[in-house]
């Protein structure tokens, strides 16, 4: 057994502790407060140092990984038993099993040969174990507790920590996690108070999906293993918060756009138009495309919790649609305009080379509107949006290409020196949003 699989066992007996929280009670961080004080300033050396230093602990003398993970585990701890509103006490010991189980199974993944890559291998173990530990955990407070065994609401936050931990854990360093598991905890608990009912079906054919297409975006090469976490995450979260109606239409831009980059790449790529990293998809790419459908789908839960008396729900809809619309409409218009010659810069209508930030073709453009009607022709049929099917198919539209527009405009003008490509994007569907959620909210009736 190598060092490293060892130290993560000792961090997942470490974790285990939190299983201790029913018993406890308000006295539930005390264990981990305990381990902090005796990993900064008592043990320096000896077989439980070996055990747990990192390479930076041994340059320091003190433990410091282990003092932190404990000291994030105790901080989670005190607001699971903070009077009137706390965290609940099975989030808290799923956050912490998820992530200290989760690394064990990224350094028992790595220490064996497997068939998947290596920079994918890590992810799988991480993913699986951190999601069995989270469930496990949950069951367990839950019957130490006598309360209720849910599985699906056990299921959807073990798997939404999991996700959270392991997206944030690949953009961190091994000793970043205590960030790791304040993170997961804070975000956990914040989409479980939104999550307004979980049933066994949905969360279920859920994980199946977000497993199945998020492994197909890898394999295909549309999407780098952060971008296949952070897709999988929104799609989890979007499918419980919103719907699958939401889901089919977030998704549509992820598998047409990202089909729309591999499609003729080698000709792109000759052409100096196509996109890095073989069109793969990263983080910064899915959160600058989706992050604002998603905080969309985020204000739609709160509305419905707040049971507000203004079509805010409805609103919150239309802008998830005009924010994915402008997201097809902009990667369309780049990815087939991109083929064709003689583009203008959208600004002076001046020809510029092919490639050029703000340079529009005709092909492009069309490309784009064809995208933003298939967008709403989807949510039109899928999703909760209120009004005539002209209505809605218009502002989708409208929504749509006037984020194609903006990016293109942004480009000419400000990319490059000033904002990076992501940071359009954000802007575009930005814009998309409010235009065909902000249309939709003066409009309808309240």
């Amino acid at each position: 057994m190598t060092s490293t699989l060892r130290r993560a066992g000792g961090f997942a007996a470490v974790g285990t502790l939190s299983l201790a929280a029913p018993a406890l009670g308000v006295a539930a961080a005390a264990p981990f407060a305990a381990i902090a004080v005796l990993a900064a300033f008592v043990i320096t050396d000896g077989p439980v140092f070996e055990l747990f230093a990192r390479p930076g602990d041994r340059e320091e003398g003190r433990l410091n990984g282990l003092a932190s993970f404990a000291l994030a585990a105790t901080g989670l701890a005190l607001l699971a038993t903070v009077p009137r509103t706390p965290m609940p006490v099975g989030l808290f010991v799923s956050t912490v099993v998820v992530v200290a189980y989760g690394n064990l199974g990224a350094q028992f993944v790595t220490t064996r040969s497997t068939p998947l890559d290596d920079s994918l291998a890590p992810v799988v173990g991480f993913v699986t174990l951190g999601f069995l530990a989270g469930v496990a955990g949950q069951i367990v407070v839950a019957l130490a507790a006598a309360t209720a065994v849910s599985l699906p609401a056990f299921a959807f936050v073990a798997a939404t920590a999991t996700l959270v931990a392991a997206l944030v854990r690949s953009a961190l360093h091994e000793r970043d996690d205590p960030v790791v598991v304040l993170s997961a905890g804070i975000l956990v608990w914040l989409f479980d108070a939104l999550a307004l009912r979980v049933g066994a079906v949905e969360i279920g054919v859920a994980i199946a999906v977000t497993v199945v297409l998020g492994y197909a975006s890898y394999a295909l090469g549309t999407a780098s293993v952060t971008g296949m976490l952070t897709g999988g995450l929104f799609g989890l979260l979007t499918i419980v918060l919103g719907g699958f109606g939401w889901f089919v239409v977030l998704t549509s831009f992820f598998a047409i756009g990202g089909l729309s980059t591999k499609f003729r790449y080698e000709e792109k790529r000759a052409r100096g138009v196509a996109e890095d990293n073989d069109g793969a998809r990263g983080s910064s790419n899915v959160l600058g495309n989706a992050v604002v459908a998603f905080v969309a789908v985020v204000g739609f839960a709160a509305s419905l919790r707040l049971a507000t008396p203004l079509p805010v729900d409805t609103a919150f809809g239309f802008a998830f649609a005009g924010s994915v619309a402008a997201a097809m409409s902009d990667t369309l218009s780049s990815e087939i305009g991109g083929l064709y010659d003689r583009p203008r810069l959208i600004t002076t209508f001046q020809p510029v080379p092919p490639g050029t930030d703000g340079g529009v073709t005709w092909q492009g453009e069309v490309a784009g509107v064809v995208g933003a009607v298939l967008v709403a022709g989807l949510a039109l049929l899928l999703m909760p949006l209120s009004g005539p099917v002209a209505f809605v198919v218009v502002i989708v539209v409208v929504g749509g290409v006037a984020g194609m527009t903006v990016d293109s405009v942004l480009g000419a003008t400000l990319e490059g020196d000033r904002i990076g490509n992501e940071a359009v994007n954000l802007l575009a569907t930005l814009t998309g949003a409010l235009v065909s959620g902000g249309v939709a909210l003066a409009v309808l009736p309240g």
